[in-house]
């Protein structure tokens, strides 16, 4: 259990941060931008959350606990040391990632197929999640580049890879099952 009594530390003041194994990296370092990007991604969500009701809040909900655990994995470097390690650190699981897939499919076999690209909007609920795809989308790209770099578990990058997959359908969800989607029309404005 986390216990936090005192919130500022200082520790921080000369611009960097200690990571889940204590190492202290700079807060511009590959490693932080990918996981403060997923952090930004659960605010977003939050947002979203305000529009969100039932089922797609529960889900929501979800995906914000997922998204710590993601943010967990990734202040963790090292990984091939984790058997060693005092406690044993906290790893995003493949089982994560085939409940998106399952919920993706699920959600989709409500709508019908696109025959246009679809423009962020509709809905406030939709276009909250449309950012949230967005925001996910560059944490995965972030996230990606860190893993070209260093050691990153490959089902976090399945994770969010599957998780912006996740926001666009629940945005055609969120838009009256994709009846109400605001479609891209090509050179509409020439």
């Amino acid at each position: 259990m986390v216990v936090l009594s005192k919130i500022y530390t200082r520790t921080g003041d000369a611009g960097t941060t200690a990571l889940g194994n204590g190492t202290r990296v700079p807060k511009g370092s590959a490693r932080v931008e990918a996981y403060g990007t997923v952090d930004e991604a659960n605010a977003a969500i939050g947002m979203a959350r305000l529009h969100a009701e039932g089922d797609m809040d529960a889900r929501l909900a979800l995906i914000q606990n997922d998204l710590f655990d993601l943010g967990a994995d990734l202040c963790r470097p090292d990984m091939a040391k984790d058997a060693e390690a005092e406690y044993p650190p906290l790893r995003v699981a493949e089982k994560q990632v085939e409940r998106l897939e399952a919920e993706i499919d699920a959600m989709n076999d409500a709508l019908e197929p696109l025959r246009s690209f679809v423009l962020p909007g509709g809905s406030p609920l939709a276009a909250h999640l449309h950012l949230c795809r967005t925001v996910t989308r560059r944490a995965e790209r972030l996230t990606v580049d860190l893993a070209a770099a260093e050691d990153v578990n490959a089902a976090a990058v399945r994770y969010l890879n599957r998780l912006s997959d996740w926001f666009f359908v629940a945005s055609r969800i969120a838009n009256d099952d994709g009846r109400a989607d605001v479609l891209w029309v090509p050179g509409a404005n020439r």
